[in-house]
């Protein structure tokens, strides 16, 4: 039977609705690697500076019976990521659920866009389940009423928690610092950080099979160190081994993300919601779409048209990419538009708002 096993942790949960809801509990559905935490520990830091709760992670990839009765016993959960037992989850009504979700803003078709209706039939279980899902900006909305199928009054544009982080001081010396130290790399070196997304393809995931690293050193090596920072989820999409001869860095293990856009000079992607958080920075992207018609046809697709929207040029190929890069051939002339477009607010204060929201109207809307 289809959904059996989320079902029956469904059923075990609801046993728990016998006991009382401890009014301070909060927990946190993640997965053992922590991995998309960002926005969980922004939300955690905001609710210790307003009193005395109790904060609870609840690994949904580890099954504990301890774990399920705090799950259900929380005033406040939060998740970061569908979490398909929610579509069993019986909440009690003081019980407040919210998606913060792990992506910035809105580009590439996910979700509830890109499914059939069986998987749309569960997000709909999902969402029915679900209080509010927070989005960056008003202008998404629409785009996350669908991914999601859910009521378009639950979504609150209230920002994105973990892009405070930005907001606060950070010594960059020091931190480049300690990334150089760690992959020995030549201190005035700067640093192009490539973070490709995955594809359903497979054969599109290896990108040293499109980007020529020798050429690239050749062109760009006195001057820049290629960081190649892989998509968590890569080895669902790809079995071999992404690798190549020649001088990069592969970061992908490297703890903080933002860290690494902080440091970084320029950042080449190609479909990756990374963008989003990078134009925050102001800093050049290039966008390497060397499977530009597969993935607008084949795969996701996009939200808005890409070529005129992404504040970056748009490349095809590896000579491409290193002429844009070597004669600094930025459009930095759409960026503000495009910040705009996925953030309402550039404040710092995206938590702020979603707790101060939450403690006020306490699961109930406004």
């Amino acid at each position: 039977m289809k959904y059996l096993k989320h079902k029956i942790y469904g059923f075990i949960f609801n046993l728990f609705k016998v006991f009382p809801i401890n009014k301070n509990r909060i927990t946190f559905i993640v997965d053992s690697g922590e991995s998309f935490k960002g926005n969980l520990d922004y939300i955690k830091n905001e609710f210790e500076k307003r009193g005395n709760f109790e904060f609870n992670f609840f690994y949904k990839d580890q099954f504990s019976i301890n774990a399920l009765k705090k799950l259900a016993t929380s005033k406040y959960v939060f998740l970061n990521d569908n979490f398909f037992p929610v579509a069993f989850m019986n909440f009690k009504s003081e019980t407040v659920v919210t998606q913060l979700w792990h992506a910035p803003g809105a580009f590439k078709k996910f979700g509830g866009s890109v499914s059939d209706e069986d998987a749309k039939e569960m997000l709909l279980k999902i969402s029915k389940n679900t209080d509010y899902l927070i989005v960056s900006s008003k202008n998404i909305v629409d785009y996350y009423s669908e991914a999601f199928q859910i009521s378009k009054d639950k979504i609150k544009p209230l920002g994105l928690p973990r892009a405070d982080y930005y907001f606060e001081n950070h010594n960059i010396d020091e931190l480049k610092s300690k990334f150089c130290s760690k992959y020995g790399i030549d201190l005035e070196k700067k640093i192009i950080l490539y973070a490709p997304t995955f594809r359903d393809e497979e054969k599109y995931n290896n990108v040293f099979n499109y980007l020529n690293l020798d050429e690239f050193n050749e062109s760009l090596g006195d001057e820049y160190i290629l960081a190649l920072r892989l998509h968590p989820k890569i080895r669902n999409f790809y079995s071999g081994e992404i690798s190549a001869q020649g001088k990069y860095v592969d970061c992908s293990d490297y703890k903080s993300e933002q860290e690494l856009l902080l440091i970084s000079d320029i950042l080449i992607t190609d479909y990756s919601s990374i963008m989003i958080e990078f134009a925050l920075l102001n800093k050049p992207i290039v966008f390497f779409t060397y499977d530009f018609d597969s993935y607008l046809n084949e795969e996701r697709g996009f939200y808005f048209d890409f070529k005129s929207t992404v504040p970056g040029p748009v490349v095809n190929d590896s000579s491409q990419l290193i002429n844009v890069i070597v004669n600094s051939e930025f459009d930095e002339s759409k960026m503000s538009d495009f910040v705009k477009t996925q953030f309402d607010a550039i404040d710092g204060e995206a938590s702020k708002r979603v707790v101060d929201y939450l403690l006020k109207y306490g699961g109930q809307n406004e």
